[in-house]
């Protein structure tokens, strides 16, 4: 891999960025200042330092968020901060896009990532990856209630998937789902005459939101639950197959 390129998808800086500082000592390979950053490493093996710094390079990255009030799931908009504004400025340069989507008032997890095959696997309706949501309600919800909306309700011309309702109370509990219309757990709250009044997500797929992370917080995620995530696609990929 070129020497410039391994910088650039650290984050670290842009490639015209690279080549001066190069020039001007500012990297080193193996201990060695290297003054042209166009020349190729092995990514696996050689040290690189940027400005003294040691560059992380990763094949694909993985960042846990939990997700505030009043920021939208996407790369970018015109209206409202996004997700992605959350992070420092390397890794908003390299890519990272959220992995699903939650509504600008949801709170909890997100998975950014720049890996987008297995982005793809995982959110593709026909995949059925769960999700698993706190949420409270204005009225309490009754036996029936749970029973109507685990079996499918009407959304407005949609009726939904067999879910899993786990009360905690009477008017707040857990609810599970396999797939992800807008303002789905809105809408099936409204469906049983009901209104949503926080809606948090605690799980994606194999993945559990930390509860050592502070709303707006991010962190990467460790190996296993990248391998975790990673085998989720793998068996979604082979189901298929």
């Amino acid at each position: 891999m070129r020497l410039d390129k391994f910088i650039v998808e650290s984050g670290l800086a842009s490639r015209t960025e690279i080549t001066k500082v190069a020039k001007n000592g500012g990297v080193t390979v193996n201990g060695q200042v290297v003054r042209r950053a166009s020349g190729h490493i092995d990514p696996t093996s050689d040290k690189v330092t940027y400005l003294g710094k040691e560059v992380i390079w990763r094949e694909f990255t993985y960042v846990m968020l939990n997700k505030p009030d009043g920021y939208v799931s996407a790369t970018d908009d015109d209206k409202f901060p996004t997700v992605i504004t959350l992070l420092p400025d390397e890794l908003q340069r390299i890519g990272l896009f959220p992995c699903g989507r939650l509504d600008k008032n949801t709170l909890g997890l997100m998975i950014l990532t720049n890996n987008g095959p297995l982005s793809h696997k995982l959110l593709a309706p026909k995949n059925h990856v769960s999700k698993k949501y706190r949420f409270t309600v204005k009225f309490p919800i009754s036996e029936d209630d749970v029973q109507s909306l685990e079996s499918g309700v009407d959304i407005g011309g949609y009726v939904t998937a067999p879910c899993k309702v786990e009360m905690i109370g009477e008017k707040e509990g857990y609810i599970t789902l396999t797939e992800g219309k807008y303002h789905q757990i809105k809408l099936m709250a409204e469906a049983v005459h009901n209104q949503i009044t926080y809606l948090e997500r605690v799980t994606f797929g194999p993945i559990a939101l930390d509860e050592g992370l502070g709303r707006g917080e991010w962190r990467y995620l460790t190996e296993d639950e990248q391998k975790s995530l990673e085998a989720h696609g793998k068996i979604i990929k082979d189901i298929h197959a």
